[in-house]
């Protein structure tokens, strides 16, 4: 079992933009909408590491009834950010499970503009670092791949729980997220309690299929520049992929709604708090190379529902590896 699937941890490993608004003080932060598969798992002890790039463009803003907002027509944004990320899993065990140790940086530029008629505009420079502590638990057995030179499965039920924060360093330019929704950074803190399950199947359609999902509570004190503060957000993460050989495809989504509206000064932000909400579906591909330690993972995502928020479209693409 010399190739014991170094890969299990991809969903903390590949990327870490939000796909949230662009659009004043609405802008999300963290990891949202990057759990996809294997999403409860942790690979075996070592030290993993993530090169990957991410493109997300804005377009349009829809209210609460998913209508277009007429005056906000001209809401243009494009995110293209690189992200590096580190796992560190320690050969110690805690109640017959792994822990592990993610740190998320990115670096980037956001451009773009809220209405029609002004100039875009673009930011670049450090995003807010995003830190996770993970347990993880397995329970089943691993098994051969039918395919010469693919890792092997992991078939039954994972169950990760943890929790994160988002350390508010990157850069931040209050006046220019005020007058055109651009900025890389958030200034806000961000804590998130998390829990995880990924179950893979015996062999069905090809060699197994793998059910995914992570469920996040963001939590988001007041922005000390400009006394707003984001509602809380309940975001839930899912994959239904398959296992062919080397390959891992199938559909991911995400879903993320605000349990509150947001506040300015301690008042609500009208109408209504304007409480976002998001459903997104795409297709994800993971390409392992157990030869040399490492994977190539690619998604792309669109939002197909979305209130008080704009349509939003990803392109991810990272490359993995164990590093010892």
């Amino acid at each position: 079992m010399k190739h014991l699937h170094l890969f299990l941890g991809t969903a903390l490993l590949g990327l870490s933009l939000s796909q949230g608004s662009q659009a004043v003080e609405r802008g999300l932060t963290g990891a949202i909408g990057i759990s996809d598969i294997r999403a409860g798992d942790l690979p075996p002890p070592g030290l993993y590491g993530a090169a990957s790039f991410v493109y997300v463009g804005n377009k349009m803003f829809f209210d609460r009834q998913n209508e277009p907002v007429a005056f906000l027509d001209g809401l243009r944004s494009t995110t293209r950010i690189g992200v590096a990320t580190l796992l560190y899993v320690p050969k110690l065990k805690v109640f017959d499970g792994s822990i592990g140790l993610t740190a998320i940086l990115g670096a980037g530029e956001v451009c773009g503009k809220i209405l029609t008629g002004t100039k875009k505009r673009c930011i670049r420079g450090l995003r807010d670092p995003y830190i996770e502590l993970a347990w993880s638990r397995f329970w089943g057995k691993i098994r051969f791949s039918e395919y010469a030179g693919a890792p092997p499965i992991k078939e039954g039920l994972s169950l990760k729980l943890g929790g994160s924060v988002i350390v508010p360093i990157g850069r931040y330019d209050v006046d220019l997220a005020r007058s055109h929704g651009q900025t890389v950074g958030r200034n806000i803190w961000a804590f998130s309690p998390q829990a995880a399950l990924t179950y893979t199947t015996p062999p069905i359609l090809a060699e197994g299929t793998e059910f995914s999902t992570k469920f996040t509570f963001n939590t988001f004190p007041e922005n000390s520049e400009t006394h707003y503060k984001t509602g809380d957000l309940v975001n839930i993460d899912f994959a239904v992929t398959e296992r062919i050989g080397r390959f891992q495809v199938g559909m991911a989504g995400n879903y993320y709604a605000q349990t509150e509206g947001d506040r300015e000064f301690g008042i609500l932000v009208q109408p209504g708090g304007r409480p976002a909400e998001d459903l997104s579906f795409g297709a994800v591909g993971l390409y392992s190379m157990p030869e040399t330690k490492s994977a190539i993972k690619i998604r792309a995502m669109t939002s197909v529902y979305r209130n008080n928020l704009p349509r939003a479209s990803s392109l991810s693409i990272g490359f993995i590896k164990k590093l010892y």
